[in-house]
């Protein structure tokens, strides 16, 4: 793996964020749901600060996308990560990028003092769910969520 670096998105990047979406969308052949546009993530992500999101860089170059926000926990009484969508072009999958991505979040999680980092997946995503069962996550019964807490979140974030 190459040297992986992190960036912030900013409201220039509108454009590239929605390409990403849309390269995700169309691996998952959900690409008929795709109804953003850039004014509408300007919007919701950079004016009304709804959702945040990262891109994993290689030699300065975008290699994918995360986009997550806070959500809360009445159990935990605390807040939590919600990753809603985590994608890795494909000519850099398996390379450890998207594990680099996930240890990145967990990471900010751990540094926001949030109680979990969680996240959804299809089910007919074998690849994507081999892959969290790999880094400890579980899936939550019934709901196919997966989430990562106490020692397995520090885990991943160190």
């Amino acid at each position: 793996m190459e040297n992986i670096t992190f960036r912030y998105a900013c409201e220039e990047d509108c454009g590239l964020i929605l390409s990403l979406i849309k390269e995700l969308a169309e691996y998952e052949n959900l690409s008929d749901e795709v109804i953003a546009d850039e004014s509408l993530l300007r919007n919701s992500i950079f004016r009304e600060g709804s959702a945040e999101v990262i891109f994993p860089c290689v030699n300065g170059r975008e290699i994918g996308f995360a986009l997550f926000f806070h959500n809360y926990s009445t159990f935990l009484g605390r807040k939590g990560l919600y990753l809603e969508d985590l994608y890795i072009k494909q000519e850099f999958r398996g390379r450890g990028y998207g594990k680099a991505t996930l240890k990145k979040l967990a990471q900010i999680a751990c540094e926001r003092g949030c109680g979990r980092l969680e996240w959804s997946c299809l089910d007919s995503n074998r690849p994507a769910v081999d892959f969290y069962l790999s880094l400890g996550a579980r899936p939550m019964d019934e709901w196919t969520v997966y989430r990562l807490t106490g020692d397995t979140l520090k885990n991943l974030a160190e």
